[in-house]
């Protein structure tokens, strides 16, 4: 009975360190290396997106505070309506085109 349970416990030591080789060897090919580096790109490509998303929503609500902080102190409204917000008033002045020399 002890050598069939020592037979069994070899066979499955050898069964697992067989499998752990096999995926050593296939990570170490240039296939694994590929697979590995493109897991690499994706989960940076992912914390830099989501990094932006936060930095960009830190701003907009910091804007948000400036501008409320401007209101409550002056009695002014500051216009943080998008494109048309502080330079609205200004006149838009016509766009001068380089002429050619002519020769």
């Amino acid at each position: 009975m002890k050598r069939l349970f020592w037979l069994g416990v070899g066979v499955v030591a050898g069964v697992a360190l067989s499998r752990k080789a096999t995926e050593t060897a296939r990570q170490a090919t240039p296939a694994g290396l590929a697979s590995n580096l493109g897991d690499a790109v994706r989960e940076l490509a992912g914390a830099v997106g989501s990094f932006g998303a936060e930095v960009r929503a830190g701003m907009n609500e910091r804007e948000q505070e400036l501008h409320d902080m401007v209101s409550e102190r002056t009695g002014l409204s500051t216009a943080s309506e998008g494109p048309a917000g502080r330079h609205a008033a200004q006149p838009r002045r016509p766009v001068r085109r380089a002429r050619r020399a002519e020769g």
